[in-house]
């Protein structure tokens, strides 16, 4: 397959890149350190190239050949400077669904292209038809417990749009909510899917590695499971 990644060199997506790389795939990375990528690179089947999220016309441009676009924009590298991406997200939380509707966009001229994007857990149903997104209260206990200052609870909530922006659409869109609690860890391989409610462990906790994040990722790329749909993963 050949498959597209949006912020290629950022947390998630250095992963997604690598695991696809791995199951000998071909990848076009996209990365705002292109250029630098390019002269650092030495594997196989990448080609590094640069794209705006933000502009339709600049997405179109990358799509033809790739039978998947992965998304894991976010303003800012959150590998290089996570404090950085933060202050960005919360200044302008609504740069997530103008990223969707410019990826929509795009796929006016190439609707055979598979989406996904990577988004954000706050708006999965932690109890039925409860969404954490949508109360104050739950949120900032939530932002507390994982150390990220409560003004980010403005991000969440773009996160949230950008997947109501998503539903709206006929293309074939995927969107994974990750685990709450997500970071670089051990790849394994195990782990277990849902859908609109978040996957909880033995203790109660919501959480994966990045590494498993991106099995989860490529395995949706090349199996179709939750095409117009949500999905999220956990152990």
């Amino acid at each position: 397959m050949h498959i597209g990644v949006i912020g290629a060199t950022g947390t998630i997506g250095s992963r997604v890149v690598a695991e696809a790389l791995d199951r000998g795939h071909h990848v076009r990375a996209f990365s705002r350190d292109a250029a630098r990528a390019r002269r650092e690179e030495r594997r196989e089947n990448i080609v590094w190239a640069d794209v705006d999220v933000l502009d339709a016309r600049s997405i179109a441009g990358a799509l033809p050949g790739l039978d998947v676009l992965i998304s894991g924009f976010q303003p800012g590298n959150a590998a290089s400077d996570f404090a950085d991406t933060v202050r960005r997200s919360i200044a302008d939380p609504t740069v997530y669904a103008t990223a969707a509707r410019a990826l929509l966009k795009a796929l006016e001229s190439h609707p055979r292209t598979r989406l996904i994007v990577i988004g954000g857990a706050g708006s999965l149903e932690i109890e039925p038809g409860v969404v954490r997104a949508d109360s104050d209260e739950l949120l900032h206990a939530a932002l507390d417990r994982l150390g990220l200052p409560r003004a980010y609870a403005s991000a969440v909530r773009g996160h949230r749009d950008a997947l109501d922006v998503l539903r709206t659409s006929n293309r074939l869109w995927t969107y994974l909510s990750p685990a709450e609690e997500i970071a670089p860890g051990e790849r394994t391989g195990r782990f277990r899917l849902g859908g609109d409610q978040p996957v909880l462990d033995a203790d109660g906790r919501s959480r994966i590695s990045v590494e498993d994040a991106a099995v989860a990722l490529i395995d949706e790329a090349e199996l179709p499971r939750f095409v117009q749909r949500r999905f999220t993963i956990g152990y």
